[in-house]
């Protein structure tokens, strides 16, 4: 009689997490071998559009050597053969760079998902146990959960000193009010104004705490226009020297992929502004996004007092890795460069995975 050993629901769910990853990465390696084989055939197509093009162009010089003599019907069809080859030549070069980074982007994938069957079957042997298991290291968990940690002080923090000071002044003050109404009813319309502007400006707080927290227009329209509201809030409650570009076709992005950008960037333009505010001159910073069809990148300087990335590190830096290992698992990949005394940039790009219709 066989002993059945009972399977626990952390185990099976387990084991479809890793049937998952194997089942992506056969999908990826088919979908990079397809992809792989049509960018050879589009080079060879690109090899032999260009040689007719340097064909007809030839043809082209002779025709105008002799642009008096040839019949006219000669020439129009000479152009139309050169139009008709430049503007092949012009699509195929698109398709081209697009296979290009298509390929760039699934190898990036695939090298991710190889290193994560690899981390998974490590950990299997370590556990001596014949269905994969899930590393139990807590590292990763434990940095989002400081992360989160970290915010909530911060906001709480801050809604303690803000509106919640705010509110226990506007209680003394409706008492002063109340007070000077039969004594001194111009002073009392006095108070009323400070009170109503008080209020305007708590009201003002809370606003911003709340799009901290989760911006609705991030879900209503998305990621761009929720940038460029942030980027003009930051400006006017600072009043540092920020600057937002963006290129590329605007569009909606996946859900999770929208909020890590937003979350990434609002965390890069908060660290530039918090850690250079003693700095001699004023605060310059710059954030971009670049869009095209395959990857987005995100990139934001400043030209702040800078640090060491070799100390970062070794000390670790909350935000910083929080932010990369979220890249890293899209797929993508993050940069630091900076130094003392000259500033800092940190870029990263992740894989395009836009909406669905």
């Amino acid at each position: 009689m066989t002993l059945q050993v009972p399977v626990t629901p952390e185990e099976e769910s387990q084991t479809s997490f890793v049937d998952e990853i194997e089942e992506e990465y056969e999908r990826v390696r088919q979908t990079l071998k397809e992809v792989s084989l049509m960018l050879e055939q589009s080079q060879s197509e690109m090899a032999k559009l260009t040689q007719r093009n340097a064909t007809i162009t030839s043809h082209l010089q002779q025709v105008q050597a002799q642009f008096d003599t040839m019949p006219r019907m000669d020439i129009k069809i000479a152009y139309n053969s050169a139009l008709e080859a430049q503007q092949r030549l012009l699509v195929m070069r698109g398709q081209l760079e697009k296979l290009q980074n298509d390929e760039e982007s699934l190898r990036r994938y695939l090298n991710l998902l190889e290193k994560v069957r690899n981390y998974l079957a490590q950990d299997s042997r370590a556990h001596g146990n014949s269905r994969v298991a899930i590393s139990n290291r807590p590292a990763s968990l434990e940095m989002v959960i400081n992360a989160q940690e970290a915010e909530r002080q911060r906001l709480s923090r801050q809604m303690h000193d803000g509106p919640a000071q705010a509110l226990s002044n506007f209680i003394v003050q409706t008492e002063i009010v109340a007070r000077l109404l039969d004594v001194d009813q111009e002073r009392a319309k006095e108070e009323m104004a400070n009170l109503k502007n008080a209020a305007m400006s708590t009201f003002k707080e809370v606003r911003t705490f709340i799009f901290e927290l989760r911006p609705m227009m991030l879900d209503d329209l998305g990621l761009f226009p929720t940038i460029k509201r942030y980027v003009e809030s930051f400006k006017e409650q600072t009043g540092c020297d920020i600057h937002l570009t963006i290129k590329g076709s605007e569009r909606r992005l996946q859900s999770f992929l929208e909020v890590m950008i937003f979350r990434a960037l609002q965390e890069l333009i908060g660290n530039a502004y918090r850690h250079n505010q003693d700095i001699p001159g004023k605060l310059q910073i710059t954030a971009g996004i670049h869009l095209d069809d395959v990857v987005i990148k995100v990139s934001v300087a400043d030209n702040g007092k800078g640090f060491d990335p070799d100390i970062m590190d070794k000390t670790g830096h909350l935000g910083l890795n929080l932010i990369r290992e979220r890249v890293e698992l899209l797929g993508g990949h993050m940069e630091i460069d900076s130094g003392t005394g000259r500033g800092t940039r940190v870029t990263f790009q992740v894989p395009v995975l836009e909406a669905e219709s």
